[in-house]
């Protein structure tokens, strides 16, 4: 998808360390998993056109958080990263006439 790609390049200038894109567990998916200094952030993008039904954050919701929590918790244990610190954060994209607009929310829970 066009607008996880922009958020990985985002991500990328900023610094971070792009671990996995789209993990797929049996709880649900999570767009981008980095490492930022010795930080793991587990990353939801979300993409829009407009805004008519709210920010593209608000598609993040109590069942969605609670999916990429523990799809985070697999990939930790999967890859034997006890004691880390971790955060989770939202990109939203918003394209409009052939540009895009990047908000990035850290910690978003």
């Amino acid at each position: 998808m066009i607008g996880e790609k922009i958020a990985q390049d985002y991500l990328q200038k900023k610094g971070y360390k792009i671990l996995k894109t789209n993990y797929y567990t049996r709880r649900g998916e999570i767009d981008i998993i980095a490492q930022y200094n010795k930080c793991i952030i587990f990353v939801e993008v979300k993409t829009r056109t407009n805004n008519h039904y709210g920010t593209p954050a608000m598609a993040v919701n109590f069942d969605k958080k609670q999916h990429i929590k523990t799809s985070a918790k697999i990939f930790l244990q999967l890859e034997h990263l006890y004691g880390k610190e971790i955060r989770f954060d939202v990109i939203e994209i918003l394209i409009k006439n052939e540009k895009y607009y990047i908000n990035h929310i850290k910690s978003i829970m």
